[in-house]
């Protein structure tokens, strides 16, 4: 480890004096990407100094256990088992910043909820869902654009993709990804018993254009009119958009906006997206191991979280963890929940750097 940053330091410094030079600083593409560079290694430097520092505190109070003087011989003991206490938490603080970063963290985020297992009561589960993160988004201070709703005429959603643009908005929500189960009586049910029903989420990084290349002739783009409750949100022209990408066979639709080139270029963004975690799991043999939150089938038996009314109780089945608020929950209260998760999956890759 130590070799490593020595190596980051040395070349935290390079880029320094990179940065000052005004060849550099005329070619702004170049020098902003240095600059990134730059500020990612600033967190590693400036704690990898503060190692140093500690260690050469702790050979000067070393020395001065030496010292006649018996007071300087004191406070030399208590500087020492302060400094030698504090090696062991900057040295854990110096892994984390080690691990390799997720390239997606900072990317904004496609937020896919559909309907699994349940019937009607699937699709209000899922429209709840998409509420929950619509809220936890708006405690962000995120912005939110509605690209696709799919109703299902009961106060549910069969499908809907929402754009979440905000700083790390990927790197807070992507544990969220995969089948979320929910046990509760519906309204319907004059018996009383508890029915469980299941909804899954995707979420997907938004990506650039220049790193999916789409061919125009792999694209048959269908327009259609736009459904919706009747009324006012029924098109009365052919505005709604259907993209299916031949090669891979994704279909993606979007509906909401207001014109035909509005809707394609939100179909476009969702579909690029798709492509991007698609080329993703090709790449990686792993990656099911590494994201253990994948969708599932949907199915009640494949879950990463359940929600239990009765109890007023949602579980996480990963971690695991139970917390008692599901009212705060559901409305967006889902910090601690995030936070858990990725304290956990941190942990994990420590585990795994520590074992190379």
């Amino acid at each position: 480890m130590f070799d490593k940053l020595e190596f980051i330091e040395e070349k935290y410094e390079e880029l320094g004096h990179k940065l000052s030079d005004p060849e550099v600083i005329s070619d702004q593409n170049t020098w902003q990407k240095l600059m990134r560079e730059h500020s990612d290694m600033t967190p590693i430097v400036t704690k990898y100094k503060e190692l140093k520092a500690v260690k050469q505190g702790i050979l000067e109070a070393k020395e001065m256990l030496r010292e006649s003087d018996e007071e300087m011989r004191e406070l030399a003991k208590a500087e020492l088992i302060e400094l030698e206490s504090s090696i062991e938490t900057i040295e854990f603080d110096l892994k984390k910043l080690l691990l390799p970063k997720d390239p997606n963290d900072s990317r904004d985020v496609i937020l896919e909820v559909r309907a699994g297992a349940g019937g009607d009561e699937a699709g209000l589960f899922a429209a709840e869902l998409l509420r929950m993160y619509i809220r936890y988004a708006e405690r962000k201070r995120w912005k939110i654009e509605v690209l696709n709703t799919n109703e299902t005429g009961v106060g549910g959603i069969k499908e809907a993709s929402v754009l979440i643009q905000g700083a790390g908005a990927y790197s807070k929500m992507k544990y969220e990804s995969g089948t979320h189960r929910v046990q509760r009586i519906p309204q319907t049910e004059s018996g009383g018993r508890i029915h469980t029903s299941t909804a899954t989420v995707a979420v997907l990084p938004e990506v650039d254009d220049v790193e999916i290349d789409i061919k125009q002739n792999d694209l048959r783009i269908d327009v259609f009119r736009s459904s919706g409750n009747g009324g006012q949100s029924v098109n009365t022209t052919d505005s709604a958009v259907r993209i299916t990408h031949l090669p891979s066979g994704l279909v993606v639709s979007c509906q909401d906006g207001k014109s035909q080139r509005t809707n394609k270029e939100k179909a476009m963004q969702v579909l690029k997206a798709r492509l991007y975690e698609m080329e993703l799991n090709k790449q990686n043999d792993e990656i099911a191991e590494q994201r253990r939150s994948q969708v599932g089938t949907g199915d009640r038996s494949a879950k990463i979280r359940t929600y239990n009314f009765p109890q007023a109780r949602i579980t996480d089945h990963r971690i695991p963890i139970t917390l008692y608020k599901l009212e705060h929950f559901m409305d967006g209260e889902i910090d601690e929940m995030i936070d858990e998760l990725s304290t956990f999956f941190q942990a994990e890759a420590l585990k795994t750097l520590e074992a190379q």
